[in-house]
């Protein structure tokens, strides 16, 4: 009878009834003995839920039960792959491997991350190895297809996606994968409207795959809208309260590297990055303690505003716990928080950080909403506006608004970087960046490919980064028409911006 529930579980779920799958692994769960699947079963709800740490917790339970569960490594490293853990997930998927040396998925998984490392013969091998097993392993043609794409051999991509592309298959994390490389492949073979389409049907069905029903959860934009209410309603005196005691655990300079995804930040943080004497940390929730007492409800920013100093000083040891988990020593260094969406936390790091200096990557606005919409983002409440042009130009529109208003209200030190500037002229902008920010320029700043190598990249612009300065000014020209009704949304950012 427990095998019926945990099979019809697994068919709830593969059918994305999350509802009904749930209550079925719960019901399992509370069952003894626990098997093991239904922890996994669980587990991978969790994940696609976007619920991270959960799904890592279900994963070891199973671990714990049964050492040698194919299902829970695997799991596990897809879990962990979710959440930017690649070494960790690399582990998972190389445990799989030791118990069953041909499993698909997990060459597959392995041919996905190498891929994306830049490492083209180890991609090749695990991915000639998942198709062998699998001829229809829709992640390893992608990965074998990203590594064609970074050799420069788009038509060899193209040609080796278009049957899988052509197959009708149900919304998955792999096909989305698939789908969305194949929108590259098609795009640098100069077939834009076929790329657009591609790039739509991947999105569409990310979105078929994740977004909550009935609009039972406020949208990332609706977050951004509301902040940027408060934040203009409250006195402007609120935001100039005296600073209070930094933790002992605090950086020597605190930078908050800001702006939109796509837009430069992960070149920019690993320019820092190659400076002796910086610390950058990636796209972390590092001010979670904080969002949670002044972000998750309505309210939260009126009330930040009356604290005393001496009531936020929690929050701010809070953060700098969370840098030192992220094995950062920030003492007596220089921190880049690096985040593009922590504009949203502006009035948190007014309050709790006054002396942090605020860099706003710039990017044309066009080339920032396209380059979003043709990403395959992990799934966050932000990523699920990047699935038509036109939801994701209102939230470029809203993150400007809100970004705007912070200048206007907030008393920090701000900074724009424009990224057609940096590419134009490195070492200009980059002297003016260092000067903003106290920093003596050093010629190691322009080796920060090699940096971008060393520390790893998580972040989807972990090819870009490698290949060295990329000017990704215009990609937005060949998919005009296709932006025709968006224009009149994101045209006043054009002009202000000075990319008219």
């Amino acid at each position: 009878m427990s095998d019926d529930r945990l099979t019809h579980a697994w068919q709830a779920l593969a059918q994305g009834d999350h509802a009904h799958a749930e209550g079925l692994f719960a019901a399992l769960l509370a069952a003894q003995p626990v098997d093991p699947l239904a922890l996994v079963g669980m587990a991978s709800l969790l994940r696609q839920q976007g619920r991270l740490r959960d799904a890592v917790l279900h994963c070891d339970a199973a671990l714990r039960i049964e050492p040698r569960c194919l299902e829970a490594w695997l799991e596990r490293g897809y879990v962990l792959n979710a959440g930017g853990s690649f070494a960790p997930a690399q582990e998972c998927y190389r445990q799989v491997l030791a118990l069953d040396p041909a499993h698909p998925a997990a060459h597959a998984a392995l041919a996905a991350l190498a891929a994306r490392d830049g490492q083209p013969d180890l991609a090749r091998h695990h991915g000639q190895a998942a198709l062998s097993a699998e001829p229809d392993n829709a992640l390893a043609a992608a990965a074998l297809a990203a590594v064609e794409l970074e050799a420069g051999d788009a038509p060899a991509a193209r040609d080796l996606l278009a049957p899988f592309a052509a197959k009708s298959a149900p919304a998955s994390a792999e096909r989305i994968q698939l789908l969305t490389t194949y929108g590259d492949a098609l795009a640098r073979s100069g077939a834009a409207d076929a790329a657009y389409a591609a790039y739509a049907e991947a999105q569409t069905g990310f979105a078929a795959l994740h977004e909550p029903p009935g609009q039972s959860r406020t949208s990332h934009r609706d977050l951004i809208e509301r902040v940027t209410a408060e934040m203009a309603a409250a006195p402007k005196a609120a935001w100039s309260q005296p600073v209070s005691v930094q933790p002992a655990k605090a950086a020597a300079q605190h930078v908050f590297l800001l702006g939109y995804p796509r837009s430069g930040t992960t070149l920019v943080e690993n320019v820092l990055a190659s400076l002796h004497g910086v610390e950058a940390l990636e796209e972390r929730p590092t001010l979670v303690e904080a969002d949670r007492a002044f972000l998750a409800e309505p309210g939260g920013i009126t009330r930040l505003a009356q604290l005393q100093p001496t009531e936020l000083a929690p929050f701010s040891a809070a953060y700098w716990d969370k840098v030192e988990a992220a094995g950062v020593q920030a003492v007596g260094q220089t921190f880049v928080d690096m985040d593009p969406l922590k504009a949203t936390r502006l009035p948190l790091i007014a309050r709790l950080f006054p002396a942090a200096r605020i860099l706003i990557m710039r990017r044309d606005p066009r080339d920032v909403v396209l380059s979003c919409f043709r990403t395959s983002f992990a799934l966050t409440s932000a990523a699920l506006e990047f699935t038509n042009l036109e939801r994701a130009a209102r939230h470029y529109d809203a993150m400007m608004r809100l970004i705007d208003a912070a200048r206007a209200h907030l008393p920090l030190a701000f900074h724009e970087v424009d990224y057609h500037a940096l590419v134009r002229d490195f070492d200009g902008t980059t002297r003016a960046l260092c000067t903003f920010l106290g920093l003596p320029w050093d010629e190691a700043l322009r080796r920060f490919d090699r940096t971008a190598q060393n520390r790893g990249v998580a972040t989807a612009s972990a090819s870009q980064v490698r290949r060295g300065l990329y000017d990704g000014r215009g990609q937005w020209q060949p998919f005009a028409r296709h932006f025709e009704p968006v224009l009149p949304i994101l045209q006043p950012w054009i002009e202000k911006f000075g990319y008219a």
